[in-house]
């Protein structure tokens, strides 16, 4: 579906605009973005199951003990729930599928990647008033329950599984090979998080060059976020041109070497010259 349909439109506005509330709701910029994914179920008065999804993160918090009182033992109960109650945890066969990406999908196969199980999560234990947030960790994303100083962190790819702190600062290590800084041990904000979602939807259509309506999509709800790196409007010109847009690309091209040219003159007429090569794969 492309950008110009008219639901497609309005749904992007709801977007950008739930991106620039005071407080942006994670579960429905997911869904929103899960939308994309897939195409709506014709005559369904919830085509994308966005409302579907919604009812289903008040049922499971509606299932979570009443009256929890600490960050163990809130991690506990959502362990015993989520994790061994309703299955949801995740395997190396997850990161092979779009659908792990896609919070709709993620609450229906009870499948996912680190970072959308880690939303369901979320989600599930702030309705059922747990202090609760997102561990934006490198190579994987866990939660946390409590004062950040002494968190009770857990890995909901796991199951649940409860980590203590010296588990994350080994995970990180084995990512980057490098102690954990001063950031990851700081809780995730909502956007962060949506755009780590999207970069993870980038990749996944790097390295499958048929989809490159996943990367259009994946980058065009990027640029939507009111904070993004700059390069993605470059990115989104190269791909572009990479689809047969040759036109639009070259505009693109010209617009970003607009906005470097004051920083990075050189690279900037390196963009005009690729312009200029896109348009001329018209002739």
């Amino acid at each position: 579906m492309s950008a110009e349909d008219p639901a497609t439109a309005e749904r992007r506005r709801r977007f950008a605009e739930e991106a620039r509330a005071e407080r942006p709701d994670l579960a429905l910029l997911c869904l929103l973005l899960g939308a994309e994914a897939a195409p709506p179920a014709p005559g369904d008065a919830d085509p994308h199951g966005i409302d579907a999804a919604q009812i289903e993160l008040d049922r499971l918090a509606g299932l979570l003990p009443y009256g929890a009182r600490g960050p163990r033992v809130w991690a506990s109960a959502l362990a015993e729930l989520l994790g061994e109650r309703c299955g949801f945890a995740g395997s190396s066969q997850d990161y092979q599928r779009l659908d792990s990406s896609v919070l709709q999908q993620v609450l229906r196969r009870r499948r996912g990647l680190p970072i959308l199980l880690s939303v369901v999560w979320i989600e599930v234990a702030r309705r059922a008033g747990a202090p609760v947030y997102g561990l934006s960790l490198p190579g994987h994303y866990v939660v946390g329950f409590g004062d950040p100083a002494e968190r009770v962190l857990a890995d909901p790819f796991a199951g649940g599984a409860p980590l203590s702190g010296e588990d994350a600062e080994l995970m990180v290590a084995g990512a980057t090979g490098a102690p954990p800084s001063a950031t990851a041990q700081v809780p995730a904000r909502p956007l962060e998080t949506v755009l780590r979602i999207l970069n993870n939807i980038r990749a996944w259509a790097a390295a499958r060059p048929e989809r490159t309506d996943v990367a259009l999509w994946a980058l065009d709800l990027s640029l939507l976020l009111p904070s993004h790196p700059a390069r993605l409007r470059y990115e989104r010109a190269q791909l572009l041109v990479q689809r047969g847009e040759f036109l639009r690309g070259a505009a693109e091209m010209d617009a970003y070497a607009e906005i470097v040219d004051g920083i990075e003159p050189t690279a900037a007429e390196a963009i005009r010259h690729r312009a200029r090569a896109a348009r001329a794969l018209l002739n």
